[in-house]
């Protein structure tokens, strides 16, 4: 596919939890988006949520050669099995939610669409129904078929961050880090760092997990047996890349100008920064799939469904960045896949 070709292919958005605020933004980003989307959603749902909102909103049924109108939302079928009520999470709908992003994947792996955004699911509500996966990254990772571990990536326009370690308890971090775990982390963020956002040669900076980066051993031996080993096997295949550093001195505006993304060692060392930095704008991005994905980085938010105060500025910046990355891989492609 060329690169003219996908960039008039439409980003695709999942339903998520149809009784969370995922449907309520996907209304919301169509009538500000400047990029095509196609939602995976029951009409007669969007078209009675739309008309309980007040939008002026085009709903229309989706098919591949559509082209973009503005305050039109483009929608592939699915039909809610059991009602939706607004802050109250239903399972008898949780097979269809998880329908959807199969549905989702498979639009863009045929290249219909160029890339996933993913509205937000409640993993808990899909356990009833047997969903068996961790997360929703997890399912995404076996739709597609990768053998490598997913990657997790934070951005906004101030910052990227990519913890190594995620959902997990912090007395269980240290059992959980190994030189190769984050070396492979690396390298997954460094080939997608090339190809989905055009940076030739990525500057990357390493976390310490301990205070100080241990301080040479005297507060942690973590930084100089396992971080530092993978960082120096790094740095003599070329990659530019500086570590083990203190945290608490890494994140200031000046230092921020000296490298591209920042490797933590786990989820609250790096997330709480750049969602500091602009929280209604930060995007949830999964690098190591064979597909883009890309999602707003909050959830459900039963609390607020269905009060029309929900904010779409984060879906939209995952559209958004869903579409940079799809057009700037197919011209940094090739490079990148030398680092795979």
């Amino acid at each position: 596919m060329s690169a003219e070709d996908t960039s008039k292919k439409p980003v695709i958005v999942t339903s998520g939890d149809p009784c969370g605020i995922g449907p309520e933004i996907t209304l919301k980003a169509a009538l500000n988006s400047q990029h095509h989307f196609v939602t995976v959603a029951d009409p007669k749902h969007m078209e009675k949520l739309s008309a309980e909102l007040g939008l002026d909103l085009n709903i229309r049924m989706w098919h591949p050669d559509q082209d973009f109108e503005q305050n039109t939302l483009s929608i592939l079928e699915i039909k809610w099995p059991a009602e939706v009520i607004a802050g109250k999470p239903n399972d008898a709908n949780s097979n269809t939610i998880l329908k959807a992003i199969e549905i989702a994947v498979k639009q863009v792996k045929k290249g219909n669409a160029c890339a996933l955004v993913t509205n937000p699911i409640n993993k808990f509500i899909l356990y009833q129904a047997g969903f068996n996966f961790p997360g929703h990254t997890e399912f995404l990772a076996f739709l597609s078929k990768q053998e490598k571990q997913p990657v997790m990536m934070l951005a906004n326009k101030y910052l990227r961050v990519i913890p190594v370690t995620i959902h997990n308890a912090v007395a269980e971090i240290p059992k959980k880090l190994t030189s190769n775990l984050i070396y492979q982390t690396i390298v997954v963020a460094r080939r997608n760092l090339i190809k989905f956002f055009g940076i030739s040669d990525p500057k990357i900076v390493v976390c310490g997990l301990n205070p100080h980066a241990g301080e040479n051993g005297s507060l942690g031996n973590e930084d100089l047996k396992v971080i530092k080993p993978a960082i120096l096997k790094l740095q003599r295949e070329g990659v530019s890349i500086r570590g083990p550093l203190s945290a608490d001195s890494l994140f200031h505006l000046e230092a921020r100008q000296k490298y591209d993304c920042v490797i933590g060692m786990y989820h609250d060392q790096v997330l709480p920064v750049v969602k500091a930095l602009d929280f209604a704008k930060t995007v949830n991005i999964t690098l190591g799939l064979d597909f883009i994905r890309t999602s707003p980085d909050h959830g459900t938010a039963y609390d607020i469904a269905g009060k029309n105060i929900a904010n779409a500025e984060s879906l939209i910046a995952a559209i958004n960045t869903a579409k940079t990355m799809s057009n700037t891989s197919q011209k940094f492609a090739d490079i990148a896949n030398k680092f795979s």
